[in-house]
């Protein structure tokens, strides 16, 4: 069959397979399944904590002028 000998339902599915191929060989993570060194792993649980803390980013503009570079 070729290309166009498809229905245009026929041609969508054949597209979004194409697609989806396509992303999820660019997307693939190459560590997956490895595990973290424990450096990350501290840091990433360290970022999660200060996240479920709430506490606020400093917006950059405040940084700057804190540090007289505005």
């Amino acid at each position: 069959m070729q290309i166009k000998d498809l229905t245009i339902d026929e041609f969508k599915v054949l597209m979004r397979e194409i697609v989806e191929d396509a992303l999820q060989d660019l997307l693939l993570d190459p560590d997956q399944g490895r595990p973290l060194k424990d450096p990350i792993r501290q840091q990433l649980l360290s970022m999660q904590a200060r996240r479920t803390q709430e506490k606020q980013a400093i917006p950059s503009a405040q940084v700057m002028d804190e540090l007289g570079l505005s």
